[in-house]
């Protein structure tokens, strides 16, 4: 599933590209996660004024409008600008329209820029359209999401008063939203790495100390990870085709068996929640 990091580097790469884009037309495929809650006729004529995101959503600004994004467990996005053919006078380029469909594309949006497509193979991915940015729908998607952990709002105080708050692993608590939205579970199992501590630890357990890194090293993990365009470890891509390379450079996540990068011990994995967990036994207490 895409987290954060590819969230972002998606939405960084094309967000300067469809920025004032005027909507031509929307094509729709098989069905998504969620209806779209408009008909994509009512779309024309919109103009994209910026795109942001909240968590692992993306969202396409239209003041007040906008269209609400998520990638699900397989979907990605592609942006396909308008390619220059030479004129026939003056030599002044022509737009031409140069998308070719692809199988899986479930929602293709048409601009006088370019055209924007959710590629979704399991289809639980969406696109939703609100109204505004009160509408229901929004507070329904969003409006329960925890802080930002690139935001200013997320500092370490709060975030050790939430740790101490949960009666759970502390692998868990950081991937259930509430108290940091968008720590999936790869950069989950590497922040508690560069922290030191072990995944399977009581989040009541963690010390104000401990928790001042893990907040730290949280923040590092992301940012860096977007640095280096997110982690490719099947088929995600950002809008322009780019694949990430965090992978490569991991010291936990995917590596079960091999040398831990700082002792050499064996790398273990565990399964919590249904989800891989990755840690060192040595260097993690």
């Amino acid at each position: 599933m895409p987290e954060l990091p590819e969230v972002e580097v998606t939405r960084l790469s094309f967000a300067d590209r469809i920025k004032g884009a005027k909507i031509q037309s929307v094509r729709l495929g098989k069905p998504l996660r969620w209806p779209l809650g408009c008909l994509p006729q009512d779309l024309q004529g919109l103009c994209v004024k910026r795109v942001n995101r909240r968590g692992k959503y993306l969202l396409i600004e239209m003041d007040p409008a906008l269209l609400i994004l998520h990638l699900g467990m397989s979907g990605s996005l592609r942006f396909e600008p308008l390619p220059q053919l030479q004129g026939e006078q003056g030599g002044r380029g022509v737009n031409a329209v140069a998308t070719v469909a692809r199988t899986h594309d479930h929602f293709v949006m048409q601009t006088n820029q370019g055209t924007l497509i959710l590629n979704d193979p399991r289809r639980f991915g969406a696109v939703v359209f609100a109204n505004n940015a009160q509408a229901p729908i929004v507070e329904k998607l969003l409006g329960r999401l925890g802080v930002e952990p690139l935001g200013e709002d997320f500092t370490a105080l709060d975030f050790y008063k939430s740790l101490k708050a949960r009666r759970l692993s502390v692998k868990q608590a950081l991937l259930g939203g509430q108290i940091v939205v968008g720590v999936g579970n790869i950069y989950a199992s590497e922040s508690l790495f560069l922290a030191g501590i072990r995944p399977t630890r009581s989040s009541a357990k963690i010390t104000k100390a401990q928790s001042i890194l893990l907040h730290q090293s949280i923040r590092d993990t992301l940012a860096r990870a977007i640095e280096v365009g997110g982690s490719t470890l099947q088929n995600f891509s950002n809008a322009m085709g780019e694949s990430g390379y965090f992978q490569l450079e991991s010291f936990v996540y995917g590596r079960q068996g091999q040398p831990c990068r700082r002792c050499q011990t064996a790398v273990k994995q565990i399964v919590q929640g249904q989800r891989s967990t990755f840690f060192c036994p040595v260097c993690q207490k």
